[in-house]
This record gives C-alpha cells, structure tokens and sequence, in this order.
C-alpha cells in the first residue's frame, strides 16, 4: 500500500519529469488545452503557467487540471484557481528558452500573461500495482481491493 505522502512526491516527481497537463476552467469545459507547468520545488500550493492575454484563460477563475505521466504509472486530477501573477520576479525565475519559442517578443512580450494556479484537492493514482499484483491482474484474479490502496484524494 502507498501512502499518501508517498502517492503525493511520485506525482510531482512526474510532474517534473513532463510537466505537460490539460488544463480547463470549471466554468466551460471546453476550453481544455495542453498547457506546461512552471514549477518551483519551493513554492507550497502553486504551479505557473504562460498564456497570452487574449486567451480564454486570462479571466481566470476556477479550474481544473488532469495530468498523466509519461510512463503511465501516475495519473492524477486537480483543482485550483487561476489568478495572473505580476511579480516580475516570478517571471524572471520561471522563464525559459522553451516560453520565448511561444512568446518571440520575450519577457517584455505585450500580449504575455503569466497564470498561477492556487492549488486545492486533487486525487492522484499509481497504476503500478507491482510484480506479484499486476500477474494476478494477467491471469484475471480480481485487483479492486489493491488498486484501491494506491488512491488518494488529498490537498497539494
């Protein structure tokens, strides 16, 4: 069985390893799109994101994030608000060669928006049964019981 803490540090490891998610405001579902997540191993509660001004996601507001890892081994679902975030140092600290492909006029880019998103509940599974569970699994014997051990809803 996994623990909570445990469940919670393999899915920001797996964040970090591909920080790609779809992201969409609760008040229309239609707006999901791929996004990549800034993080900050430091900052409690919090994930970063640029968008332009004109996008659907500038208003902000509720929101939530679905996230599979590259390996399939982690899956999680999480809530949040969106808010822009102004300071520059923030800015600075997240930006990259991999944001200025997406934003050509740089940081000083008149139409950049950078997003935090104020973390709230989130559920988070591990597909990885392990050895002897997943033969179980193969040879049809029921895992239910199992894979409910490496389930968690939690607040990040």
């Amino acid at each position: 069985m996994t623990s909570t803490t445990e469940l919670k540090h393999s899915f920001w490891k797996a964040l970090a390893e591909s920080p790609f998610l779809f992201l969409q405001l609760d008040s229309d579902p239609d707006t999901a799109v791929p996004m990549t997540a800034q993080l900050d191993k430091q900052a409690n509660g919090a994930i970063w994101f640029f968008t332009r001004k004109d996008h659907t996601f500038a208003k902000g507001g509720a929101a939530t994030a679905t996230f599979s890892g590259k390996d399939n081994q982690i899956f999680a679902r999480f809530t949040g608000t969106l808010v822009p975030e102004l300071s520059r140092e923030r800015l600075e600290k997240q930006w990259s060669s991999v944001a200025e492909a997406w934003f050509p006029g740089g940081k000083n880019d008149p139409n950049l928006l950078m997003l935090r998103m104020d973390l709230g509940k989130a559920e988070i599974w591990n597909s990885d049964l392990g050895f002897i569970d997943n033969a179980k699994m193969l040879m049809g014997f029921d895992v239910r019981e199992e894979a409910r051990k490496e389930h968690a809803e939690t607040a990040l």
